[in-house]
């Protein structure tokens, strides 16, 4: 269980971040009276505590603001998941910090949002590199002249494909309450789901509790937000709370928050961590 009042230690090396931090926002709104939870909430439950919701509202007036900036136009294209996570730093002061599901529109980064755990300046851009390789190999395809050869280019293309998302599941490295680091593939592997799915580890309740818990800042309250038009299938709703999804959460978020029936617990109703 994790409560307010218990730190997780902050590494030595890390005592100033803390701080300073660029992507801590501070509550506008009067906190005083707001009686704070006696645990994280379920990431995978439907209960979002009154300090959650209030950042939450706050960081939806940061979007409003500053979404007309971004290469991406919310009213005619389909929406973004967002998430805040609200932390007591080790005054015991609380703030809360924000982040975006995926990227950017434009994968622009945005010097506020919690980034992602991947930094693609790792092993000399292996990934730019690779999506290059990929993309050459594709039109070596379209200008083959014959079934033979553009059989065995395809195949070097799947094959390339697969090894580039491997590395990078290997480079997503999240830490748990703990302290230890593992990668997706381990991740994933320890928890008897397979392989993980394309693009995970870039939702937003993973990336907040991985800086979290990195940065010695205490996880009070978590809640996921769609921000914009709904999805053709009407799924999301402009400013709704979401739980974290299961695919591609469920591991990851077990393993963080050392817990192998959060998911199980939330479809039986149960709010907070214990």
């Amino acid at each position: 269980m994790i409560l307010p009042n218990h730190r997780i230690p902050l590494p030595p090396n890390l005592s100033n971040l803390a701080v300073a931090d660029p992507y801590l926002f501070q509550f506008n709104t009067d906190i005083s009276t707001v009686q704070l939870p006696n645990a994280l909430n379920n990431p995978f439950g439907s209960d979002i505590p009154e300090i959650g919701k209030i950042a939450a509202v706050e960081f939806h007036d940061f979007i409003a603001a500053e979404a007309p900036k971004w290469k991406y136009d919310f009213d005619v294209r389909p929406g973004k998941m967002f998430g805040i996570l609200v932390v007591q730093k080790e005054d015991h002061s609380l703030g809360y910090i924000g982040t975006v599901s995926g990227k950017l529109p434009g994968n622009e980064d945005y010097d506020r949002f919690v980034p992602s755990i991947f930094d693609e300046s790792k092993d000399d851009y292996f990934l730019t590199k690779g999506l290059t390789t990929v993309t050459e190999i594709g039109k070596q395809i379209t200008a083959a002249s014959s079934q033979e050869e553009i059989a065995t280019l395809k195949a070097k293309r799947s094959q390339t494909s697969k090894l580039i998302q491997q590395q990078l599941f290997e480079s997503y490295h999240f830490v748990n309450l703990s302290g230890r680091e593992k990668n997706l593939l381990d991740i994933f592997q320890d928890s008897s789901h397979g392989k993980p799915p394309a693009a995970t580890g870039e939702c937003a309740a993973p990336k907040l509790l991985h800086y979290a818990i990195k940065q010695g800042l205490n996880p009070v309250a978590i809640a996921e937000f769609w921000w914009g038009n709904p999805l053709n299938t009407d799924e999301r709703k402009h400013k709704l709370f979401y739980p974290a999804c299961k695919s591609k959460c469920r591991p990851i978020l077990e393993y963080m928050l050392e817990n192998n029936s959060l998911y199980v617990s939330a479809t039986k109703g149960q709010a907070t961590l214990t």
